[in-house]
């Protein structure tokens, strides 16, 4: 089929990653303030995690183009 490359779902979980690591950055640290290291932990799990998403959302689809 002709258009079959433009049907294809581009959709590869990079957004999800962005928004959870989001989460996990400015929510996890207030839901557990009692364990200072349980907060920090999560704020690097955060940063690891969003990283990866934008990698995968908006890097790694420009590094293809070229």
């Amino acid at each position: 089929m002709v258009h079959a490359d433009h049907n294809k779902s581009k959709n590869s979980g990079g957004f999800a990653l962005i928004i959870l690591g989001a989460l996990m950055l400015f929510l996890a640290p207030n839901i557990y303030p009692d364990m200072p290291e349980l907060g920090i932990m999560s704020l690097f799990g955060g940063l690891i995690i969003g990283g990866i998403g934008f990698y995968l959302k908006f890097i790694r689809t420009r590094v293809k183009k070229e």
